[in-house]
């Protein structure tokens, strides 16, 4: 029996970081359990945390972990804005998947250009509306800046394009959600607030049932119906959007377990790499840039950066890189990916200036290489195998900048790409790493030959990344439809939907 068709649907914010990225996960695994073919939107989205489609474009990694919740290969409609931030001022802008150029806050939030960057984003949704059913859209930030009202791509002036019916969600893990909920509402313009069908409670801890007057209260204030109260989870992992999750993770080493130290940059990007090693029974993984801490580290790894020349200035200046060259020395693994690899070379050269001031930096000298930044952005998804061995891997590369063995130097590339490229580089003794490739942490055979050295206490295991997330969306999936009124949910869609085709 066919599905009725359901109308496209929007995530909307009280705040930032009220959960609803993971929400609009939760709901594309549970349409698309229900029978129907969800795909994820996002018009504007801004994180250093990116990937790359299969037509390698890069979107923001919410919207990929979305598609991926929905069963389907991402694209880069489901996010055609990318704001990537540079500095505490301002952010690379990718646009239609392609970087255009860094832009200042002030100058990317003037009207001037609005239009233009408008047509591209709703041209992205109704691509997607043709091709899928429902839209599950994700808002940005509040909705209740009314004074960038005039700007905004992303929230209600986005879903009154959609014709979307809005359901507001607010964290009242932080308090204040009455006045969140209700003044978030009483801002909007009446033709916004018609969108605005219900209200998600979301992050919720204790007895529900003393929440029960309150949700009453929330309904009688703002007319429109609380669709649930999402209590706060635990052991439900899925890949967060923002490195402000960072600080919920580990931070020291452990005993009896293969200690593996992610270096803490200030620019730290894609840390969804080490989604998989975080996970692993195996290994304790933890973010530092504790000395101490680092030295007792088996196997250090150096992320991607947004900005390597000044991440690399950094560990030069608070002792993280003596650190990292000792515990070398005393035979911990180190690797790096992307910035992370252009750091551990001899010299990172910047002569054009595409990061910044700075046109030339001293790399830790863990390898003979030399990278010279570039204007071209790479990203592409990729196909490799690593050490000469048989094992085909699957990665993806966002970079900008080119490292080649410095002169003198023999060539020893790590990976051998599907096409014929070479990537990365190592020592002789393999204890030295460097890749530009996002997601290598992701195949469990690269996994099993990197803790290979320091396995044998510790005895055999493997571990399914694959069947792991999708357990994990099942999951959340679960726990989401337990807590949220889905008869409501379908009946406001199915309508708005049977109103909005009526002649």
């Amino acid at each position: 029996m066919e599905k009725k068709k359901l109308n496209s649907f929007m995530l909307a914010g009280t705040g930032s970081d009220v959960g609803k990225s993971v929400l609009a996960a939760a709901f594309c695994r549970i349409l698309k359990q229900d029978g129907y073919t969800p795909a994820p939107f996002k018009a504007q989205n801004m994180a250093l945390n990116s990937y790359v489609t299969p037509e390698g474009l890069e979107i923001g990694r919410a919207q990929a972990v979305q598609a991926e919740a929905a069963g389907l290969s991402c694209h880069v409609d489901m996010n055609p804005l990318l704001l990537k931030p540079s500095t505490e001022q301002t952010a690379q802008v990718v646009l239609c998947g392609k970087p255009v150029g860094d832009r200042s806050a002030y100058e990317f939030f003037q009207k001037e250009g609005r239009k233009e960057l408008r047509k591209v984003v709703n041209d992205a949704y109704d691509r997607l509306a043709n091709q899928y059913n429902p839209i599950v859209m994700e808002g940005a930030g509040s909705i209740s800046e009314i004074n960038l009202r005039d700007c905004d791509l992303v929230n209600m002036p986005m879903a009154m394009h959609a014709g979307a019916d809005v359901f507001l969600v607010a964290d009242i893990d932080r308090g204040g959600v009455f006045a969140s909920v209700y003044g978030s509402i009483l801002l909007q313009t009446p033709e916004e607030r018609s969108l605005i069908k219900g209200i998600i409670i979301n992050k919720f801890r204790g007895d529900i049932r003393l929440f029960e007057e309150g949700i009453r209260m929330i309904e009688d204030l703002c007319k429109v119906p609380v669709l649930g109260v999402v209590p706060y989870y635990r052991g439900i992992y899925i890949e967060e959007e923002d490195s402000v999750m960072l600080e919920s993770k580990n931070r020291e080493a452990a005993a009896g377990k293969i200690n593996v130290a992610v270096i803490l940059l200030r620019h730290l990007s894609n840390f969804t790499d080490f989604n998989v090693l975080e996970r692993d029974e195996r290994v304790h993984l933890y973010y530092t840039n504790n000395v101490d801490d680092i030295t007792k580290a088996d196997i250090i790894l150096l992320p991607g950066s947004k900005n390597t020349l000044d991440d690399l200035y950094e560990l030069r200046r608070n002792g993280v890189a003596q650190a990292i060259l000792k515990a070398s020395q005393e035979g911990a693994t180190v690797m790096g990916i992307c910035g992370g690899y252009q750091m551990m070379g001899l010299e990172v050269r910047d002569s054009e200036g595409v990061e910044g001031n700075v046109r030339m930096l001293p790399g830790l000298g863990l390898l003979p290489v030399i990278t010279t930044m570039q204007g071209d952005k790479v990203t592409r998804q990729v196909e490799f195998t690593f050490d000469g061995t048989e094992a085909l891997c699957k990665g993806y590369e966002i970079h900008m900048g080119r490292t080649v063995p410095a002169e003198g130097s023999p060539p020893s590339p790590f990976n051998q790409l599907a096409d014929g490229r070479e990537d990365g580089y190592q020592d002789k003794q393999k204890k030295c790493l460097g890749t530009y490739i996002h997601g290598i942490l992701d195949n469990q055979p690269f996994i099993d030959f990197l803790l290979a050295p320091y396995i044998g206490k510790l005895g055999q295991q493997t571990f399914d990344y694959t069947a792991f997330k999708e357990e994990q969306y099942d999951k959340l999936a679960e726990h989401v439809r337990k807590h949220i009124n889905m008869p409501l949910l379908y009946d406001i869609l199915e309508k708005s939907r049977m109103f909005a085709t009526e002649p």
